[in-house]
């Protein structure tokens, strides 16, 4: 009795190594694919979150400017102005007291403070300064942009800061950017207020 030869020869030992060497390439590929996209869209939720953060804070400190007005001692509401920092007088929470509020750049972090007065008569001195943060991962001075640029009544800008009765409208540019060295770039929060309790604005 006849046997025919049977054609279920197994792969040689080259044709394994191709094979399982194509598997891992195709796995390394893959793997670095889901990878990447993973850690893109991380870090597009994280400066996404950075940014509506930063958004919270300033779009009401922003109207807290709009509003800013003579202290409960009677000081003008200007207090003071710098490229990275701007205090003034204003009633931030609606209780018919005037804070004192002062915005600045700290290592990175745009903060607000705030201090209410106390005392009779009202004082601001002695009494303690509490603190909100408005954004982190701030890049203006990596990217040498300032935060405040002011304007007088003419609209030309006001260079003379200590001059702080000229001030009549102001506008922040805030840079957002959790990890420079990753896209997308920074992000550039833009905000301007007019101070309405001014005597020129009034």
């Amino acid at each position: 009795m006849n046997r025919e030869p049977s054609n279920s020869a197994g792969m040689t030992f080259t044709e394994m190594l191709v094979a399982l060497s194509m598997f891992v390439v195709i796995i390394l590929v893959v793997t670095s694919f889901i990878v990447s996209f993973y850690r893109y869209n991380a870090y597009g939720i994280e400066q996404s979150s950075a940014i509506g953060s930063a958004r919270r804070g300033i779009d009401p400190t922003i109207n807290n400017i709009r509003e800013a007005t003579y202290s409960d001692e009677g000081a003008y509401p200007v207090i003071s102005a710098a490229q990275n920092s701007f205090s003034f007088y204003s009633d931030i929470d609606s209780d018919n007291g005037i804070e004192k509020v002062r915005l600045f750049l700290d290592s990175g972090t745009f903060k607000k403070g705030i201090t209410k007065s106390a005392g009779d008569p009202l004082s601001y001195d002695g009494q303690p300064e509490t603190f909100l943060l408005m954004s982190d991962n701030v890049r203006n001075v990596e990217q040498g942009v300032k935060i405040f640029t002011y304007y007088d009544s003419s609209g030309a800008e006001v260079t003379d800061l200590s001059d702080v009765s000229s001030i009549t409208f102001l506008t922040m540019d805030v840079i957002v950017n959790v990890n420079p060295n990753r896209d997308p770039n920074e992000f550039t929060l833009r905000a301007s207020a007019a101070l309405r309790n001014l005597k020129s604005n009034l």
